[in-house]
């Protein structure tokens, strides 16, 4: 009979992107809008200053992600050529040094030299990028992948609480974007976690908590600024 199993792990990349992206739009565009709202601004400003955290938010993201995943995926590539120039220069060293790996994660000496051996003839420069540095082609940086993973969910989490703004009266933004906002981040934590293999209860318990935190600072700020000018 066979057995398959059902890993997660090579969704990690851009899942943690989409995650990021999502959580991000959703909370600081609704933090805006409440923020904004609890100045006493009109519909129509509040929903300006939310398109524009929108667009602002989702170029912020894809840029930072995409600098961010660069100088990880540059620094992978740079250790690759290290390994590379060490393997070409010394490669007994090198296959020593995968032998002691191997027989630290429980090989006998023999079994481990034997196993070194082997790799180093099938794909030398594979087996120290997976067994020394940690780089495999599953969990390997993707900067456009992330950048867009993170862009587009952005706009996605942030074009719900301006839903919220267009279809509801004014004097019921506030409430409205506030509930709504706290479910879809519920949601939002539930489903990154069944993607994920982990458990939805806490992911949904940890993003709402910090989501509420963020949206009842930003209210605050906006009543204060509100009161004083009046």
């Amino acid at each position: 009979m066979k057995h398959k199993e059902q890993h997660k792990t090579h969704r990690t990349g851009w899942l943690r992107a989409a995650v990021l992206g999502a959580n991000d739009g959703i909370v600081s565009t609704a933090s805006l809008v409440l923020g904004v709202a609890a100045t006493g601004a009109s519909a129509e400003n509040i929903l300006v200053a939310g398109v524009a955290g929108l667009v602002a938010g989702a170029m912020s993201m894809a840029a930072g992600e995409y600098v961010s995943v660069s100088s990880q995926a540059d620094t992978e590539r740079a250790d690759l050529r290290r390994e590379q120039t060490e393997l070409e220069n010394n490669p007994e060293s090198e296959q020593a040094e995968l032998t002691a790996i191997y027989i630290k994660r429980g090989l006998d000496a023999e079994l481990a030299s034997s196993v070194a051996s082997q790799l180093m003839e099938h794909d030398a420069l594979g087996a120290h990028a997976r067994d020394e540095l940690g780089i495999s082609e599953a969990l390997a940086a993707r900067p456009v992948h992330a950048a867009l993973a993170s862009a587009g969910t952005f706009a996605v989490g942030a074009a719900l609480p301006l839903l919220m703004v267009l279809i509801v009266p004014a004097s019921l933004v506030m409430s409205a974007v506030s509930v709504s906002s706290l479910i879809f981040l519920a949601l939002l934590g539930s489903l990154s976690a069944k993607a994920g293999g982990a458990p939805a209860f806490l992911a949904a318990r940890r993003v709402t908590f910090w989501g509420a935190l963020a949206m009842a600072l930003t209210a605050g700020v906006g009543t204060l600024f509100g009161v004083v000018a009046g």
